[in-house]
């Protein structure tokens, strides 16, 4: 077991309604387009697949999907739509878990590898990937850029979403690389936290380690990989200094 936090039958219920915007047709269009493209004519591994939010689209699309989820309560939610022959999904950690076969991609997305909370548990998680590899296969990840620079002297956190129903804001832990990612989400009347005004309000948080984009890099080559391709998103633009994301892509070098 890694450090990753476990995530709740109850956050696993409402995953898919809380994401029905990244869920789009309209929205999934470039990363299952990059993501097929890298497949080929091979397999593809997704860890932290979860509730299959791409994974099981990317199947539909024609590409053999494996996955592995720390989570029983997100895996269940995911067989609910696709059965195990189909899309099969092993339970365990991104870090150390091995599942049958060879894969021309591995793939992580939505920032999932800062759920490992040590850069230890991150640099096994790029040998775990190499490891399911075939030679000439991929490993993508997307990751947020810590916005550190919008903290200026004395500031702590830095909102990444403030509308109607949603309020978030990330904290950071600057010597330990550790952000805490803060929900404050409106609900109907009878359920979370009264403002005093009759609207509920349901707080969350969650625990994470950022990287910067360097800093994968040296775990990729400590896993025997090297850095292909790096963008700003799943259409390709380029990546600049004012990017929010990267969509990285490390090569497992042929024999």
């Amino acid at each position: 077991m890694t450090s990753s936090e476990l995530w709740t039958r109850a956050t696993a219920d409402r995953y898919d309604a809380e994401e029905s915007e990244r869920s789009s047709t309209a929205f999934l269009g470039p990363t299952l387009a990059f993501l097929a493209d890298l497949a080929g004519d091979g397999r593809a591994l997704e860890f932290a697949i979860g509730t299959g939010r791409v994974g099981v689209p990317l199947r539909e699309s024609g590409v053999p999907v494996a996955g592995i989820e720390l989570s029983e309560h997100m895996a269940a939610v995911l067989r609910r739509k696709i059965d195990e022959e189909t899309l099969p999904v092993t339970i365990g950690d991104m870090a150390t878990t091995v599942v049958p076969g060879d894969f021309t991609l591995v793939y992580l997305v939505y920032n999932t590898i800062s759920n490992l909370l040590t850069q230890d548990e991150q640099v096994e998680c790029f040998r775990n990937a190499a490891r399911h590899l075939t030679p000439g296969g991929r490993f993508v990840i997307e990751l947020g850029v810590p916005p550190l620079r919008f903290l200026p002297p004395g500031q702590v956190a830095v909102p990444f979403d403030v509308s109607e129903r949603h309020l978030g804001f990330d904290t950071f832990d600057l010597v330990e690389q550790i952000l805490v990612s803060h929900h404050f989400t409106r609900e109907g009347e009878g359920e979370g936290e009264s403002d005093g005004e009759g609207d509920r309000y349901r707080r969350g948080s969650s625990r994470h380690r950022y990287a910067w984009p360097a800093e994968l890099d040296l775990m990729a080559r400590l896993a025997g990989l090297e850095l292909e391709r790096r963008v700003a998103d799943w259409s390709g633009e380029p990546f600049t200094e004012d990017s929010a994301k990267h969509i990285s892509v490390w090569r497992k070098p042929s024999l």
